[in-house]
């Protein structure tokens, strides 16, 4: 009985972290989906899973209010119920990579100008 309580307590606790979880400022993709994979993995060892629709669903509900056009083109775009969590992954890395090589951009124009 004892153990069954720790293990309650523990999936309750990573239950909150999920349904708090958010991108942290200055936080990339990566890192951010290996913080979200880690309570992920911990919640399934402990018998509690999510489906792959809820994690993308979660993934896009957490990102930054920056991210939004992209989200609503992946919500229009992808049926969220089947679009593999990997491929999410992939997408915002994509993205992730454009906005940086866009910013490095502007950053290189600036000193031209000067």
């Amino acid at each position: 009985k004892g153990t069954n309580q720790v293990k309650d307590a523990k999936i309750n606790m990573l239950v909150r972290e999920y349904e708090m979880f958010s991108m942290k400022e200055n936080e990339n993709i990566s890192g951010m989906f290996v913080r979200f994979t880690n309570i992920i993995n911990s919640l399934q060892s402990l018998n509690k899973c999510y489906t792959n629709s809820e994690m993308v669903r979660k993934i896009l509900r957490c990102l930054p209010k920056s991210w939004m056009p992209k989200v609503t083109t992946i919500e229009e775009a992808k049926d969220l119920n089947t679009l593999p969590l990997e491929e999410l992954l992939g997408s915002l890395l994509t993205h992730e990579m454009t906005i940086k090589n866009h910013e490095d951009g502007e950053e290189q124009d600036k000193k031209k100008k000067k």
